[in-house]
């Protein structure tokens, strides 16, 4: 499935209140979509409507937000349901809420786990299960964000990559399972991205992880909400903005190789270390 024309539609986009969420939004307000955000804090979204709201292309678009937290699906049923009153039923989701904390496997609590599992797992599942009906009566689109993490396992992302893979997994079954019905679903794995949540990812990251991830670059969140909907467009399944294209072919086909690159960066340091502490 592919869409061929942004203009009018219904956008919902789960974590639209910063980084590549909010992105999309302004990218999809500027082509013509109505557009809805969710997130949590009130006062980001507040602040994002009016960047979406600045890129409007003419005055029939709607744009409003509501609060939500989507790990608790009865509160997801009930804002979803009101959110048709602001916008309509959707034609688009994107689904955009996430996070990662990297640390040390026995430094991750049960709690943070948990919340990662809620986050990218059941998150991602309920906002989809609220609205798949009117997204299959509409012939509608799903595009769920992931990363990188969902399809390489790498040093500190034990229960990022947990979560992620599931979403990776929970969103090709999706994606067989709804072709039939006109609806269309991609996800997006960026690599590294210029975003808030990347800032508190940075804080407490161990130097192996940095290691490993230096040579990945780092995107802006514009680029990559210009290569989700590229994908979109052009009903592309596995969206791989950047770095993230080459790293997804390599894992593929030659999985040893990356790896072998992985492993020898987290020799490197480790040795480098070493010496640093004879010195």
């Amino acid at each position: 499935m592919k869409i061929k024309d942004f203009e009018g539609k219904n956008v919902y986009v789960v974590g639209g209140s910063s980084g590549i969420g909010l992105s999309a939004a302004e990218i999809l307000a500027q082509r013509g979509s109505n557009v809805i955000l969710f997130a949590r804090g009130r006062e980001r979204l507040e602040e994002a409507l009016e960047k979406v709201t600045a890129r409007r292309q003419n005055e029939s678009q709607r744009f409003t937000f509501k609060q939500l937290d989507i790990s608790d699906h009865e509160e997801v049923e009930k804002v979803m349901a009101e959110a048709f009153e602001g916008v309509g039923p959707p034609d688009i989701l994107i689904n955009s809420a996430g996070r990662a904390l990297p640390d040390y496997f026995e430094n991750i609590s049960y709690e943070q786990l948990d919340e990662s599992m809620k986050l990218h797992l059941y998150g991602n599942w309920n906002t989809i299960k609220a609205l798949l009906p009117h997204l299959k009566q509409r012939r509608g689109y799903i595009t769920n964000v992931c990363s990188v993490v969902g399809f390489v396992g790498p040093f500190g992302y034990t229960d990022s990559a947990a979560s992620k893979f599931a979403l990776m997994g929970l969103t090709e079954a999706l994606r067989s399972e709804l072709k039939p019905c006109g609806v269309g679903v991609s996800i997006l794995c960026p690599p590294d991205t210029d975003t808030p949540g990347f800032e508190v990812e940075n804080r407490n990251k161990p130097p192996e992880t940095a290691a490993v991830s230096e040579g990945g670059g780092l995107m802006r969140p514009e680029r990559v909400a210009q290569a989700l909907i590229k994908g979109m467009e052009k009903g592309k399944f596995v969206i791989t903005p950047g770095s993230a294209k080459m790293i997804y072919v390599l894992k593929r086909h030659l999985p040893w190789l990356v790896d072998y690159v992985m492993d020898r960066e987290i020799r490197n340091l480790r040795k480098g270390r070493a010496v640093d502490l004879r010195g």
